[in-house]
């Protein structure tokens, strides 16, 4: 991946439940590599893929993953994701789910990646990982357009293989585009 620097901004990772969560480990890695200071919330789901305490290590930072556990609360007010959501320059989701895109869409807020996206007013890029089908439904295809209407960024998906052995477009997009994607992003921030 090219050099670039991320100037200590605060980036937000929220992993979504797709077997695509495991390359969360690289995401955290190249941004803390690019010098962003990196935190982590995840859903239930992502934590059968990955677990919290792997990315803890690579993020340096506890890691979110219910919304009321007081352990990740630093302003008093006994709320992690307000938290998250006050403290981040950018949020990106990545392994997201067609479940994860319909909450975010949906304005549904009940676990601790939702609820930040919610409530945080910067900027958000998602990159989502699922079955072919699934992302080609009319179903998530609404809801991806909704979110990009409202001035998320979509990352993805592209075309390969996936979890089930099957060709198709719902591969995440790997490490190195979503990395490329926040640098820009905050860039066209820092310039405003």
């Amino acid at each position: 991946m090219a050099e670039s620097r991320l100037g200590g901004g605060h980036v937000l990772v929220g992993v979504g439940g797709s077997v695509a969560a495991f390359k969360a480990c690289d995401v955290v890695t190249e941004l803390r590599r690019r010098d962003a200071d990196v935190r982590v919330a995840m859903t239930d789901a992502a934590t059968r893929f990955v677990t919290p305490t792997l990315l803890r290590a690579l993020s340096g930072h506890r890691v979110a993953v219910d919304m009321w556990d007081g352990q990740n609360v630093e302003s008093g007010h006994g709320m992690s994701h307000l938290d998250l959501a006050s403290w981040c320059d950018l949020q990106v989701i990545v392994a997201a789910s067609a479940d994860l895109i319909a909450r975010l869409a949906l304005g549904l807020a009940g676990d601790v990646v939702t609820a930040t996206a919610l409530a945080c007013p910067a900027p958000l890029l998602i990159a989502p990982a699922m079955e072919a089908a699934m992302w080609e439904h009319p179903a998530t295809e609404g809801h991806a357009t909704t979110l990009i209407s409202r001035g998320v960024r979509i990352l993805g998906p592209v075309r390969g293989r996936l979890a089930s052995g099957h060709e198709g477009a719902g591969r995440m997009v790997e490490a190195d585009v979503i990395v490329a994607a926040v640098e820009e992003t905050l860039g066209t921030i820092a310039r405003d």
